[in-house]
């Protein structure tokens, strides 16, 4: 029911989750040192299979909002992100049971070992993505169509905003977005509410055990002097898409997201094409010599080709030598529900999904 997360296991978590995360999430090398230095302190966080909540525990939904480079500038505290699951609390006038993340992708698959490490609660083994996205109407329970508010938001001038009932999932993420750029583009949040029962079936399960593997099999493929973007494609079933050298990065933050392109020119095998890369937060469609070869919610993961590890939208730069791979997404996401909520045309892009693994 309960396994202790031990510190050996921090790193591998931030390692996977950042390839996870898509190029979004934000870059978890903060959120690892909090952690690090919350178990200094003795602090302790256990996780719990998601099948052994109660149907009626109350589970708590944290993430950090708002664009990633913001994330850079503004360093979050595990504070915040406690404080937003205890406003929560108090406006719905009973405890949490448990707590989880939003998305396993980056720094936000360390949110809620954060939050759990100061208020001794165990972090539910799962998300609602199984990856990164950027807004709130792309998660499983938004695809299942459960409730979306309410939603409590903290930032670091003690701010605390709830937000008590929104139309949609879109106005939701309209009304919160509004307010997290207002404060600096960056909060912490606790979403709705779920249920155990809610968590048993509209959950991406086992997802912090997935990117724990992933992050353990890049670290080990290190030490062996291996290709660890090789191992990554092993280990999950994944398919390189292209190889080259950064030669080109837009971006800019508006409305709360980073948003931009990164062009890359092939190398080896690819050399004489190009690649180019849209994001919103997180990498959305890749083009090859502009017709689109790889789009979400296939995940697009710009990759370091030495090091294996994940390079984010907001740290990009030119020079770097980069892979460009796509992994499997959970089944949830490629279903016709799924694709309408996080597919191509969810971001802007006039394009009939399809995946790399058809």
């Amino acid at each position: 029911m309960l396994q202790e997360f031990s510190e050996e296991n921090i790193e591998p978590l931030a390692t996977g989750a950042w390839i996870l995360g898509t190029g979004g999430g934000g870059n978890p090398y903060i959120s690892t040192l909090n952690l690090r230095r919350l178990y200094a302190e003795g602090r302790r966080v256990q996780v719990m299979d998601p099948m052994a909540l109660d149907d009626d525990d109350m589970v708590a939904v944290v993430s950090k909002m708002g664009a990633p480079l913001v994330g850079q500038e503004r360093l979050s505290d595990p504070v915040h992100l406690a404080r937003a699951v205890e406003v929560m609390e108090d406006y719905l006038g009973k405890p949490f049971r448990a707590i989880m993340s939003v998305e396993i992708g980056g720094s936000n698959a360390l949110s809620s070992f954060l939050a759990a490490a100061m208020l001794g609660r165990p972090v539910v083994n799962a998300d609602a993505m199984g990856r990164a996205y950027p807004e709130a109407q792309m998660t499983s329970f938004a695809i299942g169509n459960l409730p979306m508010y309410p939603l409590s938001l903290v930032d670091v001038r003690d701010n605390e905003v709830i937000v008590t009932k929104a139309a949609s999932w879109k106005w939701m993420e309209r009304i919160s977005r509004k307010v997290c750029t207002e404060v600096g583009s960056t909060a912490a949040t606790c979403k709705a509410p779920r249920t155990g029962r809610e968590v048993k079936d509209w959950g991406i399960h086992y997802t912090i055990t997935k990117a724990t593997e992933l992050g353990r099999t890049v670290i080990e493929a290190r030490a062996r002097h291996d290709d660890p973007v090789k191992a990554v494609l092993n280990h999950e079933g994944g398919k390189q898409l292209f190889r080259g050298k950064v030669i080109d990065v837009a971006r800019e933050t508006t409305g709360g997201f980073l948003r931009g392109r990164t062009v890359i020119e092939g190398i080896d095998a690819d050399k004489g094409a190009r690649m180019e890369l849209a994001f919103q937060n997180e990498w959305a469609v890749a083009f090859r010599d502009g017709d689109p070869v790889a789009m979400t919610p296939d995940l697009l993961c710009l990759l370091d080709t030495i090091s294996g590890s994940a390079i984010g939208t907001e740290s990009v730069r030119y020079g770097q030598r980069v892979t460009v791979v796509a992994l499997p997404a959970p089944e949830l996401l490629t279903s016709p529900a799924g694709i309408a909520a996080v597919g191509p045309r969810a971001f802007g892009y006039d394009i009939d999904f399809r995946s790399v693994f058809a």
